[in-house]
């Protein structure tokens, strides 16, 4: 499956459905020349890998009591650092990122995670590699 977003729900934007449509041919063209017998030379990309799915702070009656901080916000996939601003309480307070590494936060304060107690996800860099590859037809 592909998922390409994100975006609110019930919006079709253009640009969103023209980069769907270009990584599903992508697809479509490795299949084709998998199995016309083209080898595939070995390789390496750079990957996100979930770690943990973060929850906004919560008070003891399980009421969110603080926002997405604003230089969080919109920030997919870029790096958060110890000491960062996560999270803004409703008076004012800060809640700093407490972390040993740099983590990639995505799906920030998507809507439709709301539900799911979910503010955003970590995630690490990290690179795999793939050895030379052809069909044995």
């Amino acid at each position: 499956g592909v998922e390409v977003g994100p975006q609110p729900q019930g919006v079709v934007r253009a640009d969103t459905l023209d980069k769907m449509r270009k990584i599903v041919k992508h697809g479509l063209d490795f299949v084709q020349l998998f199995n016309e017998g083209k080898e595939f030379l070995p390789c390496t990309i750079e990957v996100f890998k979930i770690m943990e799915k973060v929850d906004y702070p919560r008070n003891k009656n399980d009421e969110v009591i603080a926002i997405i901080h604003p230089k969080l916000q919109d920030q997919d996939w870029q790096p958060l650092n110890n000491g960062d601003p996560l999270f803004l309480t409703l008076d004012g307070e800060v809640i700093a990122y407490k972390g040993d590494c740099t983590v990639y936060p995505t799906f920030i304060n998507e809507a439709a995670y709301y539900e799911k107690k979910q503010a955003f996800v970590k995630t690490v860099k990290m690179k795999l590699s793939a050895k030379h590859i052809r069909s044995s037809v």
